[in-house]
């Protein structure tokens, strides 16, 4: 199903192919039999208001001062190339946003094994780490990684736990080594997120 491979519910699939057709997009089928694009479609260039490109200005700068370097880096060029293509008079307003960032503790622990989690996790493959518990033990463990979250003193891996049988969270400065396998969990992380979600009682966003 469209909607379980994209990790989005039904409502948001029939929403996204109601505005691509309001948009001049050609599309055919129908809820529960499947669609197909007609070619020869092209979105027409994104547009922002004020407030968003506020919004984007400023979890850009958030992202570049509190995570990783390399995602640092791609939240940047993400607004560079936004910037590269607004009419002048918002590309003005962008550069000279004041919403800012204020100064946090700098998070240095786990940052060098941020990138190899975020590539398990875009590729559904399961982590080997050691790990070391609340209790001082260090244990070693194989995950299916499928969320990372950044707080503002900690990072956190939401995975499946195989030694545990279960959803655990994971911070990332406590993990020593890890290394990334070639197999991948048995299970969508489409639908383990849906499962996590239920367990801790989150809605959907």
């Amino acid at each position: 199903m469209l909607a379980e491979r994209l990790g989005i519910s039904l409502r948001t699939l029939y929403r996204d192919i109601e505005a691509l057709e309001a948009q001049g997009a050609e599309i055919d089928g129908e809820p529960g039999v499947g669609y197909v694009l007609r070619p020869g479609f092209v979105l027409p260039p994104l547009m922002f208001s004020v407030d968003e490109l506020e919004a984007l200005m400023l979890g850009s700068r958030w992202v570049a001062q509190r995570a990783d370097d390399p995602l640092g880096q791609a939240a940047c060029n993400a607004m560079a190339k936004i910037a590269a293509v607004l009419p002048a008079d918002l590309r003005e307003g962008l550069d000279e946003s004041t919403l800012l960032v204020g100064p946090g503790t700098p998070i240095s622990a786990g940052d060098a094994g941020l990138p190899v989690i975020r590539d398990a996790i875009r590729r559904e493959r399961k982590l080997m780490i050691s790990y070391i518990d609340a209790d001082g033990a260090d244990t070693r463990r194989t995950i299916w990684p499928i969320a990372l979250a950044f707080f503002d003193r900690a990072r956190i891996v939401v995975a499946w736990c195989e030694l545990r049988a279960g959803f655990r969270h994971f911070r990332t400065d406590r993990i020593g080594a890890l290394s990334l396998t070639a197999q991948r969990y048995p299970r969508r992380r489409a639908a383990l997120l849906r499962e996590w979600r239920a367990s801790e009682g989150i809605s959907a966003q």
